[in-house]
Order: structure tokens, then sequence, then C-alpha cells
């Protein structure tokens, strides 16, 4: 019954480690990359691979396609192909380290999140996500800058964008998935988005502002169009103010381009103003604007009348400046800001795609990036979660940001075909990468904990893979398993540490792992290479362990005999020979001790017997000679004899013959003594 249940556990175990394995090769062929491999000509030789948990091997064969005489490989390396190399990145492991905690307060403050405070905290929980990936682009972006070659350099500023274009796509969902802001206040948000991802502007201010006349900068309209492009009126009328100073034939057009921009109506954060007055207000204001622009206020500047037909939301207007607007996204904001302040979410994504239209005009494709934010804008959150788990370079971005999702309660209808659903199935790959990674597996641990379905069969999948490379890891792996009473992978991990330690002669470490591992095979093995070690010393080594071994010694008959024998010496030693001497002898007639110690045994005992009191009773002395007989009797017969083995045997026989004499002179003053006492 064992057995099959044994069986059935194991086959259990077998079908969920295919499942997962498969969900690792086709996540991975769902981001199929062409990788080149250097060296290998796969049209002219075969190729074989293996896949691992979060890596590949690949070799080529000796088999040639064409010419089948040539058996020899052109390329004799294996290669690793790791599918998550981003977890050995210096920066990017303090990106895991420090999400790792966020994701982890996350789970633990799910329950007690309800109402308003939910949001608001699901919120918070996004800009902390957030707040980590800017801090770790910038430290990168240091990085980049004092790099000392150019390849190096490259590779950072690689990194940066990516990084940058996390940052974007993630804050634009936590705008229209998290915060979920509607009509009005929407447009505040995106505003905020771009002003915060088009940062160039900031420093182009400082750089105007800080020459000696701004107004004559040679950048200083661009300035101020970017300000108004971005929504930042107040500085672009500060702006004005420095033309109008420096231009009293400007002046004029200045005053009233800046009062244009005073009196915009915006809909600010907490204002309990209605949409349709908004609106009412907004039409006003854009019908002076048209009405300016129509009688020719500004014609004699063009820089002021292009900053008027900007703010009528001209789309021509717009797309003279793309350079300033550098993507569409910001040129949708834009749009938005001075056509349709008050647009609906669901109105978004028909504005976002016209807007790619207009801004690419046919001259090119649009990039990944582009894909994921017009995702999003459309609201498909799980289009948005398949385009970035195939153009960003690790699992960490899709696995968070699901996570972050699910826990809005927009994800619960998305299962997967083979019982997960897909935040679990994202969070396990991600946590299978870090298990790459000799220190970043900590942090898997806790990411599989969270995953109901898979997450424990993973674990203890990934667990057995670690290697235990010194006795703090494998510590650290052991308190692992056993908090989470993984009892097969503790004794696993106890039975490799014990291996080590015997070979490495340490054999009480090896016993104390092997009675861990309530291994008795195990524990038999390691008591013998005692005992054995005793015969050729003549003393115990850890003579602690072996004195505290307590009920751990009835975990195999060796290691109760092992701790018998130990307690014999102690009683020995403190000089109760009688005690001493009946757990001796009870050790060869329970036949717990092997019958290859019966000859240290009854030599243990020639003391005993030769001592001036009678310590082995009559009926004592005739069991040790009984079991003497036993001995010699069943002693196997030599082949022909060699120096050695003579000298072996002439020594068996005087132990032999001292044993029989100190019994039979045992058993007479035992005889007398006891009938002395019957006579009396």
């Amino acid at each position: 019954m064992y057995e099959a249940e044994a069986l059935r556990n194991w086959s259990e175990r077998e079908k969920l480690r295919v499942i997962i394995k498969e969900m690792a090769q086709k996540l991975w062929a769902w981001r199929s990359l062409f990788l080149l491999i250097p060296g290998v000509n796969s049209k002219k030789k075969q190729m074989c691979f293996d896949w691992g948990p979060g890596e590949m091997l690949v070799c080529e064969t000796s088999f040639n396609k064409k010419e089948k005489s040539e058996m020899v490989p052109g390329c004799p390396f294996i290669y690793i192909i790791r599918k998550d190399v981003d977890v050995y990145s210096q920066i990017l492991r303090k990106l895991f380290n420090e999400s790792h905690g966020i994701f982890v307060g996350l789970q633990k403050i799910e329950e007690e999140l309800t109402g308003k405070s939910r949001k608001a905290q699901l919120v918070r929980v996004s800009k902390n996500y957030r707040s980590v990936i800017r801090a770790c682009m910038e430290e990168m972006h240091q990085v980049a800058i004092a790099a000392k070659d150019l390849a190096s350099g490259r590779q950072f500023s690689t990194q940066v964008s990516i990084l940058s274009a996390m940052e974007l796509i993630w804050n634009l969902c936590e705008i229209l998935f998290i915060e979920v802001a509607p009509a009005g206040p929407l447009l505040l948000h995106l505003l905020d988005w771009v002003r915060l991802h088009v940062c160039e502007v900031d420093s182009l201010l400082a750089d105007v502002l800080g020459s000696e006349n701004p107004s004559k900068h040679e950048s200083f309209w661009n300035l101020v169009t970017i300000l108004v492009l971005q929504g930042r009126l107040d500085e672009a009328r500060q702006m004005l103010s420095k033309e109008a100073d420096a231009s009293p034939t400007s002046a004029g057009m200045c005053r009233i381009l800046g009062d244009l921009m005073r009196t915009m109506p915006v809909l600010s954060p907490g204002s309990t103003q209605t949409l349709t007055e908004l609106e009412l207000k907004w039409q006003h204001w854009h019908e002076e604007c048209e009405r300016h622009l129509q009688d020719g206020t500004f014609a004699s500047s063009p820089h002021l009348e292009s900053l008027c037909k900007i703010m009528l939301g001209d789309e021509a207007a717009l797309l003279e400046q793309k350079e300033l607007l550098s993507n569409w996204y910001h040129f949708l904001v834009t749009r938005l800001l001075y056509s349709h302040p008050t647009v609906k979410p669901i109105d978004l994504h028909f504005y976002a795609q016209s807007s790619l239209d207009l801004f690419l005009g046919g001259e090119s494709s649009p990039e990944p990036l582009d894909n994921i934010l017009m995702a999003a804008f459309e609201f498909d959150i799980h289009q948005v979660i398949k385009e970035c788990s195939i153009a960003l370079s690790n699992w960490w971005f899709v696995a968070h940001l699901t996570d972050l999702l699910d826990h809005c309660k927009l994800l619960q209808s998305h299962n997967l075909y083979f019982g997960s659903n897909m935040r679990e199935f994202l969070l396990l790959e991600y946590a299978s990468g870090l298990f790459a990674h000799h220190s970043l597996w900590q942090l898997g641990v806790d990411y599989f904990d969270y995953c109901p379905e898979l997450g424990r069969v993973s674990l203890e999948l990934h667990i057995e893979r670690i290697p235990l490379s010194t006795e703090q890891k494998a510590l650290k792996v052991l308190r692992i398993c056993e908090q989470r009473q993984m009892t097969e992978q503790v004794r696993s991990i106890c039975k490799i540490l014990a291996m080590k330690a015997v070979r490495n002669n340490r054999l009480g470490s090896a016993l104390s792992w092997s009675i861990r591992a309530k291994d008795a095979a195990f524990a038999t093995l390691v008591s013998d290479r005692f005992l054995r070690d005793y015969c050729e010393r003549g003393c115990f080594s850890d003579l602690d362990l072996i004195d505290n071994l307590g009920p751990a010694m009835m975990l195999s008959d060796r290691l109760t005999f092992l701790g018998k024998y130990r307690e014999f010496h102690r009683l020995y030693g403190e000089k109760r020979f009688v005690d001493a001497a009946s757990l001796l002898l009870s050790l060869m007639t329970s036949q717990i001790a092997p019958q290859s110690f019966w000859m240290t045994l009854l030599t243990d005992a020639l003391p005993l017997l030769e001592q001036k009191q009678v310590i082995f009773s009559a009926e004592q002395t005739y069991e040790l000679m009984r079991c003497l007989e036993d001995l010699t009797s069943g002693m196997p017969v030599r082949g022909e004899p060699d120096a050695q083995r003579l000298q072996d045997d002439d020594i068996e026989t005087t132990k032999v013959e001292m044993l029989r004499l100190a019994l039979a002179r045992n058993l007479a003053r035992a005889i007398i003594k006891e009938g002395s006492l019957e006579g009396s």
C-alpha cells in the first residue's frame, strides 16, 4: 500500500514536472528570437539541446547532414543559453531585491484592502514599483556616462532605454487600469505622464534662463513651443514676458497671447466644476483664440501665430513641431489638451490610433513600444502583457505588473489551459529565472509561495537543483524546506551533506546529518565507520555527539549499538564495573552488535574478568563462553596463507586462548563465590 501511494505521488510529480517544462518551452518559443551561436553551422551539422529550468544546453553532434563520412564535430563546445541574463546585472539585481519587498507586502495586505482604501493602496504600490524602476534607471545612466569603453557605454545606454520604456508603460497602465481616471482628470494624468517622460525641456529651460539675454537665445522659441505643447502655460507666459521686455514691438501681442494662456479653462484637481461647465468655458475660450487668429492679431510674428494655432489644436501646426514633440503619444496628449480636454477613457483608442497614423504618416512602421502603448489605450490588458513579454528581456516587468493588475480584479477571467492563470504563470517564469542566480534564488522562494496552483511543486523541483556549495547555503535551503514541511527535500539535502561529510572524514557531522534526515541505512553506514575508526585508533571521535544521541539512537540498530557501546566505556571509566559488564553482555546476547565486532567486545571483557572481585556471574560467564565458541566456530576457512595472514591468525589465536583462560578462571571464581553464598 505504501509503495503504491509512493508510486502515485511520484507519478503526479512527474506529470507536473512535464507540465512546467512544457510551459517554459512554449513561453520561450512565444518570445522566439533568433540567437546566433558562434562557430555553429546548423545547416551542415545536426544540433542537439536539452532544456533546463533556467537555461538550455546546445551542442553540435558528430552527424553530418550531407557528408556522412565526416564524424567529427566542427564546433567542439557546449553552449549554455540563458533566458534570463538580466539577473546577472549588478544594478538590475537592486531592482529585483527592492521590488521583492513591495511584492510580498502587497500579498500580505491584500486581505485588509476594501473600497477606496483598496484603490489608494494599490496606486501607492504601483508608484513604489515605478520609483524603484526610476532609481535603477538613474543609477544605470550614471554608470553609462562613466563607462570606460564604448561597447559598455552603449550596453548600459540600451538598458537605460529599456528601463525608461518600462516606466513609461507602467505609468500609463497605472493611469488607465489602476487609478481608472474619469473624463477630465484623465487628461491631467496624461499630461503628467508626458511631462515625466519627455523631460529634456527642463535642461533646455535652465540653459535658456541661464543666458545673458534669454529672449535672444537660439533655442528660446523652441523652449516656449515645447512648454505650450506640454501644457505648461504659466512657464510659457513667463518666457513671453521676457520677449515683451526685450522687444517693445511685440509686447502687445505677447500680452494678448499670455492672457489667452492665463484664461484657458483647466479642470484643477479637487475642483467641484462639472464637465459641462468646463466644456462651455473651454468653447468660449476656443472661440476667442480663433477670433484673434482670424483678425490677424499675431500676423506680424510667425512664432506667436504658430503658438496660437497650437492652442487651437490645429493638426497641421502640431505636425510641424514633430521634432519638438519627438513621439506620437506626446502628439496625442497635446492634441487632446487643445481639442478634446474632456475626452472619455472609452474614446482614447480612437484618438490614439489617429494620432499614431498622423504622426508616422506612412513613413515608418510602429515600433514594439508603440504597439504596447496602443494596446493600453485600447484597454486590452492581455495584449499589453503579451507584447511586453515579447519585447522585454526579462520577466520582471510582466510578472509584477500582472500581479498588480490581478489584485485590481482585472485578470480574473483569464485562465490558461493547463490549470494555472496568467498571473501565476508569469510569476513562475520570473521565479525560475531568479533560481538561476547564486543568491537571488532566495527571492524566488517567496514568488513560488504565492502561486497557489503550481508554486509548491515548482519550488520543490527548483530547490533540488540548488548547488549546496557551502554548509551555510545548505542550512538556508534546509530552513526553507523545513518551514514548508518539504519532507522529501529535507531528507535529500541532509543525505547530500552527510555524504560530503563522510568524504571529508567528518564522521560527527555525517552522523548528525543522517539523523536529521532520518535515514537509517546511512546512519548505519556512518556508525560502522565510527566503530571501524575506534578499532583502528582505540578511541572515539566526536564524543559530545555520541554521548547526547538520546532517542535518535533508535533510528537504526547499529546506531543504538554505537550509543550503548559508548555508554559501556563511560560506565567502565566511572568504575561501575557491574553495570558495565551487564551492558556488555546484553549487547552481545541481544544480537544488536555486529558479529564482526564480537571479538572487540570480548576483548573489552578481559579487564573485567581479571578484576579481583567477581564481576560476571557464572551464568553470565557461560553466556560469554557461548558467544566465544559461536565466534570461533563461525570463522571462515582461509586460503593459502601469507606472512601477514599468518601473523593475524597468531594474534587471533592468542586472543582466543587468553579469553578462554580468563573465562575459565572467572567461572571457577564465580561458582566458588555463588556456592559460598548459598552455603551461608
